[in-house]
């Protein structure tokens, strides 16, 4: 542990410091209830599981709160309340508790500003605060917020509460700026409800145009950010127009400690999450949480007043490493100690790199070494990476479902509960939801005009499972990752080792669509070791390690096993057959090669390439004992990464050893379409972009360029457009657009229909893949369940995607799985189209508003912005 963990040792050992945190295997029992059960003794977090409830989303306690009046209320749409409360989660804490929970962690429950005209959306999420210390009229009252932190404390659960040290509503915004003039070009959100302007003190000086407030200095008088890369926009300027906090004033930081005592002090929370922490200074927290001043204490000074040795803040900073990097990751790594000085400051930062990478390789079918360097980075750059909440997706992005299967879910809840990190179950999770802000309740948004609270939900009893084993076993809670096998090529094996707390298991997977053989894998185990198996899905048995310590397993597709050594089971009997490779290991090539080895006490074999067993090769071994095979490499493009095969005789349980290689391939150009300029107004030429100025004359969904590219039966596709933006700081390095791809393969039946578009293929085409990309998704179907309105099934792997901003190129790269069968690209058609996305098609309407397409009727018309001909590969 570092020197700077040490001020949060109580946070590893709660309310069990007196007991030295002894190695457990089921967490302590929390000590026996106070008289008044709103303050409780802070538990050990890293045996804690949390629930994340959008409280308007989750549950209606009180019909009589839903409405308050100003036009703000409407279950049919996204954008504003649906009902929700504080009430409502009290009346669900049976289900959640079944769930294996924990805690409950909430959006912020503070007065907020219900509707904002000037973007036509609602405050329900809780995000957009007029007062930090009142509670929202829709979410109850503060009485409610008790009973729940109460009813939470009796179960010897914990509450743990959403906050926004960075900005209030939206209450001014400029529509031009002159950093000498900030009084200048003003548009004040007067419209705003219930009221314009924050109601709480010093918060109340909003109004850049009035001498006093901006005497006050309690708000940055700036515009919205314009360059997530600038120190000084992402510290000092306006997030997306919400009114930027001037966190360097002494009354503004007092007024925060202030109000976020109250919430300890008035309510029992045990814990904050705290909101784009990325927004304000790291130093800032030196003094939030620290501070030692009577009149304004440190919210953790505060809660260890009240008996909370190891509350909890953990920041949110939306960071997703590219493959292989950890800048990103250091930057989350720097609002949890000090860079320079190593002084501790958050306890915990919401795990973003983890939870991008998780979803690549679980979800997008990319080579699970991406998670293996992730996992292990984490070691090395997060001084408490077990203080750091795991999560597979949130209220901010697509869920998991949204673009991943279900088996790949069951498998990447798995990965959360076996890895360091306090696991954090998305609500609506367990019911499969796929919209992103869907109501749990029969009367909220998306419902589907029932309730979703169903305890016999398969994803519900497979998440008890889970939390079931995380709390049997301390090695998942407290232990140390070490990864022992991953693929460098595609998705299939991953695994890992988790030892510590006097205990050991293996953690094992195939993230592939298709049977994967796990090879000469090394435990360093005894040979005949007994493994008994904790968990597992797709079926499983106890194992035995064999000769050398190594096990190999065949694993059915999206198939998990864990294990814990249980044993020294009887003698592995020595082997009666023998196989041996001639061609030499580590080369490069650029074409087929052939394979040669001997067999001993053997009339087959199969060659298995990267561990895919659905396309291994049946080899005939001759009367002399010698074989040979082509491998073929037309799906293999990428010279950084390293194939590995190896020769295997299932019945006689032999295996050669791994012989590994490169491919060195270049691509070509198959095809290139030039496209009209400025044709992005829709089939009929009518569409207009939305009118804020982020869309302005940038044309994002403009195609000027298509290009296909091709090196074996692998396809890449280039759309080069006017400009990319980065506006809104994508994950995927372009926003303002979203593509949607349709593949027709040859020799197979497609369907036409486009899903969620209002509108068919061109003539002459069907497509058996629909690729769908904007600037936080990346997802790819197959036609199975697909119809007008539904997406189809998720497909892994998905494409790869790469920009290249300076050509204003967004690149595609379709893995050559996707044409099995095909000995070239020949024939393979593609069609392309362009609109916005953003928790679904972005909404067209007839008229002109900020953040809809405009020109058209989104319930008829096609959401096709601009198009590409069919283009046929030749």
């Amino acid at each position: 542990m570092r020197s700077s963990s040490a001020k949060f040792l109580a946070l590893l050992c709660g309310a069990s410091t007196a007991l030295g945190c002894k190695s457990k295997e089921e967490p302590p029992a929390p000590p026996p209830p106070p008289a008044d059960l709103l303050h409780v003794p802070s538990p050990d977090w890293r045996d804690q599981i949390l629930y994340f409830v959008m409280t308007d989303r989750f549950a209606n306690g009180n019909p009589g709160n839903d409405d308050q009046g100003a036009g703000e209320y409407g279950p049919q749409e996204e954008a504003r309340y649906s009902g929700g409360d504080l009430a409502g989660i009290v009346s669900r804490l049976d289900y959640i508790q079944g769930l294996g929970a924990t805690a409950v962690w909430v959006t912020p429950p503070v007065a907020n500003q219900w509707w904002d005209p000037l973007v036509h959306y609602g405050g329900y999420h809780g995000y957009w605060a007029r007062n930090f210390r009142e509670v929202d009229a829709h979410l109850g009252t503060l009485e409610d917020y008790r009973s729940l932190s109460r009813a939470l404390h009796g179960r010897g659960m914990y509450l743990v509460q959403d906050i926004v040290l960075n900005h209030m509503a939206n209450c001014f915004r400029y529509v031009a700026y002159e950093a000498d003039h900030v009084e200048r070009h003003v548009q004040l959100n007067t419209g705003a409800k219930p009221a314009c302007g924050p109601s709480q003190a010093p918060f109340d000086q909003w109004d850049p145009t009035n001498p006093a407030h901006r005497q006050a200095g309690i708000f940055h008088w700036t515009p919205s950010i314009l360059d997530y890369q600038n120190p000084e926009q992402e510290l000092n300027w306006q997030l997306s127009d919400l009114d930027d906090l001037n966190t360097s004033n002494p009354a503004v930081t007092a007024a925060l400690k202030d109000s976020y005592n109250f919430w300890i002090r008035e309510a029992g929370v045990d814990g904050f999450r705290v909101d784009t922490v990325f927004y304000v200074p790291p130093d800032l927290f030196k003094d939030f949480l620290f501070s030692k001043d009577p009149a304004h204490p440190g919210v953790l000074e505060t809660a260890r007043g009240l008996g909370k040795e190891g509350f909890l803040a953990f920041g949110e900073g939306f960071a997703s490493d590219k493959p292989f990097e950890d800048t990103l990751s250091r930057k989350v790594a720097s609002y949890m100690d000090d860079p320079v000085t190593g002084e501790a400051l958050l306890p915990g930062m919401l795990q973003f790199p983890l939870y991008r990478t998780a979803g690549d390789v679980f979800a997008r079918g990319h080579p699970t070494s991406e998670l293996a360097h992730r996992l292990m980075n984490a070691r090395e750059v997060f001084s408490r990476p077990h203080l750091m909440p795991t999560f597979l997706d949130n209220h901010d992005v697509d869920r998991f479902r949204a673009g991943g299967s279900e088996a790949a879910l069951r498998q990447a809840l798995v990965f959360m509960m076996t890895v360091p990190g306090i696991p954090v179950i998305y609500y609506g999770t367990e019911q499969d939801f796929t919209g992103r802000r869907s109501a749990m309740f029969q009367a909220g948004f998306e419902s589907g005009g029932r309730d979703r609270f169903d305890t016999t939900a398969p994803l519900y009893t497979f998440i008890q499972e889970l939390t079931a084993l995380r709390k049997a076993h301390a090695v998942f809670r407290r232990g140390e990752p070490t990864v022992l096998r991953q693929n460098g090529v595609r998705g299939g094996v991953f695994a890992y080792k988790m030892e510590g707390e006097g205990d050991v298991a293996f953690v094992l997977f195939n993230t592939s669509d298709e049977e994967t053989l796990l090879d000469n894998l090394e435990t360093g185990l005894p040979e005949g070791s007994r493994l008994a198996l904790l968990a597992s899905v797709n079926g499983g048995t106890e194992a035995t390690v064999g000769s050398q310590g190594r096990l190999s397993l065949k694993l059915p597709a999206r198939a998990v096993r864990v294990f814990r050594p249980s044993g020294q089971g009887t003698p592995v009997p020595p082997a009666s057959a023998r196989i041996t490779l001639n061609t030499a290991s580590g080369g490069t090539v650029s074409q087929d090669f052939e394979l040669s080895g001997t067999a001993v006490g053997l009339s087959s074999l199969r060659v298995v390439v990267d561990g895919a067993l659905g396309s291994a090769s049946e080899v005939t071994v001759g009367p002399d004992g010698t074989w040979r095979t082509l491998i073929r490499v037309a799906s293999m493009v990428d010279p950084t990464v390293e194939h590995s095969l190896v020769a295997w005789s299932e019945a006689a349980g032999v295996l050669s050893e791994t012989l590994t290689f490169r491919v060195s391939r270049t691509f070509a150009p198959l095809l290139t379409h030039e496209d009209p300029a400025n044709d992005d107004t829709g089939p009929e030429g009518r569409y207009r972009y939305p009118s804020d100025l982020s869309w302005g004359s940038n044309h994002q969904g403009d195609f000027r360029r298509v290009t296909l590219l091709g090196s074996g039966t692998v396809l890449k596709l280039a759309f080069q457009m006017p400009r990319i933006t980065t506006e809104w700081n994508p994950q995927n390095g372009f926003d303002h657009v979203a593509f949607t791809v349709f593949i027709d393969v040859p020799g197979r039946e497609g369907l036409t229909v486009m899903p969620q578009q209002n509108s068919t293929l061109p003539a002459g085409m069907n497509w058996d893949y629909r690729l769908r990309a904007h600037g936080w998704s990346n997802a790819l179907f197959s036609t199975d369940g697909a119809s007008a309105t539904s997406e189809g099934s998720p497909v892994s792997p998905a494409a790869t995607l790469e920009v290249d901003a300076a050509s204003g190129t967004v690149f595609f790269t379709l893995p050559g799985e996707l044409f099995a069968g095909q000995s070239s690209l020949s024939g393979v058609k593609v069609y392309a189209t362009t609109w916005d996305y953003d928790g679904g098609y972005r909404p067209l309407v007839p008229g002109t508003e900020q953040w809809k397409f405009g020109g058209g009727d989104g319930a008829v018309d096609p959401i096709v912005l601009d198009s590409t001909p069919v283009l046929t590969v030749p």
